[in-house]
């Protein structure tokens, strides 16, 4: 757990990479692939400026040596690992290791990928140039999720962790590399889904950044819109997905209220409400009261999103509990 940890920590680091040691991990990630050490170190403010220097600007570079430096030294010592603690305990360990940050941090350099290509791919003829580039890449502090299941079991790797623990994404090649910063921002969700409603979740020093709502990729001209949203500008909305953000952010009870939706059923448990979206299913929330009382004597009221063919309060109530209204009992509420 200590490497995973560790390792969780690299992949959300922000700030300044040190350049020295970054470097220095380089140089012996090459050295123990075999080959020279690169003549040239370009470091760039983020993966999207260095793509721009290797499609612009990289000139002398010779072909690329990621296989060498990268994807042939981690296929030996996975293997190497694979036989010495057979298929069961391979397993064991990156359930235990990787397989804890493989999701997020995968999660997180698709989303890069897919932002850089937006931004510089500007004619469909670009594209394929730019995605072979991204194919170059050893993915530095993203590549966490491997790097912590070969932690403490040898030092092949340890050029490659040192590139991951001191910078971003980086380039390989003959004579040349060039290397990213990290990012200075990053803001993510409880379920480690990129996540920011007032500016960008993922920002790099020299401005190229990503805008999510919890994990939702959205323009950043409508981030800024969200704090003057009305019910009226939600139901105008024609994008689905950009309409259940602004409910989520605006608040499904502060919508019912302002928008004078009625309820469509009550009983013991509560209030089921409907709100019609056109163009997208419909919302159902139940309304609750804790019959636990706060300190000052009141009692909270919750909001629960159900399912749309939701019919009575209790059948939502119920649903919440993994259970059918029928079957919905409680002897106690709390």
């Amino acid at each position: 757990m200590q490497y995973v940890n560790a390792w969780r920590s690299v992949a959300a680091a922000t700030g300044r990479a040190d350049r020295g040691a970054a470097e220095d991990g380089v140089r012996l990630a090459y050295r123990r692939a075999g080959l020279a050490e690169p003549e040239h170190v370009i470091w760039a403010d983020s993966p999207k400026a260095a793509v721009e220097v290797v499609v612009e600007k990289l000139v002398g570079a010779g072909r690329s040596v990621r296989e060498e430096v990268r994807t042939r030294p981690w296929a030996q010592e996975r293997r190497r690992i694979y036989d010495e603690l057979g298929p069961a305990g391979w397993s064991a360990l990156w359930s235990a290791t990787g397989a804890q940050l493989w999701e997020t941090t995968a999660a997180l350099a698709d989303r890069i990928r897919t932002g850089i290509v937006a931004e510089l791919a500007t004619r469909p003829e670009d594209e394929p140039d730019v995605r072979l580039v991204l194919l170059d890449a050893v993915l530095g502090q993203h590549d966490a999720a491997w790097l912590a299941a070969f932690d403490g079991r040898g030092d092949r790797l340890t050029g490659l962790a040192e590139v991951a623990r001191n910078a971003g994404w980086w380039w390989p090649y003959e004579h040349a590399v060039v290397i990213s910063e990290r990012p200075e921002a990053l803001h993510r969700d409880e379920a480690g889904r990129l996540d920011r409603g007032d500016g960008p979740a993922l920002a790099y020093p020299d401005g190229f950044a990503l805008h999510a709502w919890r994990g939702m990729p959205v323009p950043a001209e409508f981030l800024d819109s969200l704090a003057t949203l009305t019910p009226e500008r939600i139901r105008a909305e024609e994008n689905a997905e950009l309409r259940r953000v602004m409910l989520e952010y605006y608040g499904y009870d502060r919508y019912l209220s302002e928008s004078g939706a009625q309820p469509v059923h009550q009983d013991e448990t509560g209030i089921l409400w409907c709100i019609a979206m056109e163009g997208d299913e419909d919302v159902a929330m139940v309304e609750v009261v804790n019959s636990t009382p706060e300190p000052d004597g009141t009692h909270r009221t919750y909001w629960l999103r159900v399912p749309p063919r939701t019919r009575t309060a209790k059948e939502g109530v119920a649903w919440t509990f993994g259970l059918d209204g029928d079957t919905y009992a409680p002897m106690r509420q709390t």
